[in-house]
């Protein structure tokens, strides 16, 4: 995926985390892993919209809601597969953001942001009062025997492995996306939409699809989350917290870098979960609080989060062992 050496500590990465749940021994930190590759998948999906194409919503928990509702409300109702749902989740997902973002769209800067935040509201009361869906009450999946059809397990390894599988998907896609014309087109919209548009670059298209994409990413993540969890109400998958985490952990990581969001939810998720744990649940605003000094220090510090220091790092060291060789062959 990348040149060496990335390549090869890319692989190992990977190697490591599929022989993990046979060295962990501890269910608890196996939850960890699993929440960390869903925020990964959550936060990459919001990262190809956000990050790439430039566009910031803070209402995307709308697509989560949508790929957990679809996938429970059809196996209740309809008795299909968890994973037939989630594909028609991830369809209705675009298909809503097609919808909304062809006139949210039309308008720029803060006003974009102030109308996905309203989209986001509008869903969560939408929901809150939808009886058939649960209302506040929300839906209960039941348990039934346990295999891959049903999207149900025993233990969380399969959670795990299905969870990375996600992810890795998430990641091949953006790898590719970001080398092909539409990772150029989006970053063309994100740096000067003027000038993209003077190029012959359909902006508004090229940011609905930036739109499907995430949408369809999230949907997909909101379909692991309920069948994981087994319940779901609007209070857990439809949260405007949600939205500003999920905008958080790719700011955290690395705006529009592949491997960004990765590395903000294995800072940010762990932090989070530790402290709850520590505190007993009583510093639940703590890690916000942990959340917002790492986003100002960084804002400051390293505006490109923390890929970016680790890309200079590497860029740095590669460039002082490359003079020192410069050097040796000449004799010095």
């Amino acid at each position: 995926m990348l040149k060496n050496p990335y390549s090869l500590l890319i692989a190992l990465i990977f190697a490591v985390l599929l022989i993990l749940p046979a060295l962990v021994a501890q269910t608890f930190y196996l939850h960890i892993l699993i929440l960390v590759f869903l925020y990964a998948l959550l936060g990459g999906a919001w990262n190809i919209l956000g990050g790439y194409a430039g566009q910031v919503s803070l209402g995307h928990a709308l697509y989560f809601g949508i790929g957990a509702y679809s996938s429970t409300m059809l196996m209740l109702e309809a008795g299909l597969s968890p994973w037939i749902g989630m594909f028609v989740g991830m369809l209705l997902s675009v298909s809503v953001s097609a919808i909304l973002g062809y006139p949210c769209f039309r308008i720029k800067g803060h006003y974009f942001v102030i109308a996905t935040i309203a989209l986001g509201e509008i869903a969560f009361v939408l929901f809150t009062n939808w009886q058939w869906v649960g209302g506040a009450v929300g839906k209960h999946i039941p348990l039934l025997p346990p295999g891959l059809a049903v999207f149900q397990f025993t233990g969380k390894i399969a959670y795990y492995y299905i969870a990375l599988f996600f992810l890795a998907v998430q990641l091949v896609f953006t790898w590719f996306m970001q080398k092909s014309y539409l990772g150029y087109y989006f970053q063309a919209i994100r740096e000067d939409e003027d000038t993209a548009r003077s190029l012959g670059i359909n902006i508004t298209r090229y940011k609905m699809a930036a739109m499907a994409f995430s949408a369809a990413f999230m949907a997909a993540g909101g379909t692991f989350y309920a069948q994981y969890l087994l319940y779901i109400d609007p209070e857990s998958v439809l949260p405007n917290v949600l939205s500003t985490q999920v905008c958080l952990i790719p700011i955290l990581g690395g705006l529009g870098t592949v491997f960004g969001p990765v590395i903000g939810a294995f800072v940010m998720f762990p932090l989070s979960e530790f402290i709850r744990a520590s505190l007993g649940g009583s510093g639940n605003a703590l890690d916000l609080i942990i959340y917002g000094l790492l986003i100002m220090i960084f804002a400051i510090a390293k505006p490109t989060g923390i890929m970016g220091f680790i890309t200079e790092l590497i860029r740095h060291r590669a460039t002082a062992s490359k003079a020192a060789g410069s050097e040796e062959r000449a004799g010095f």
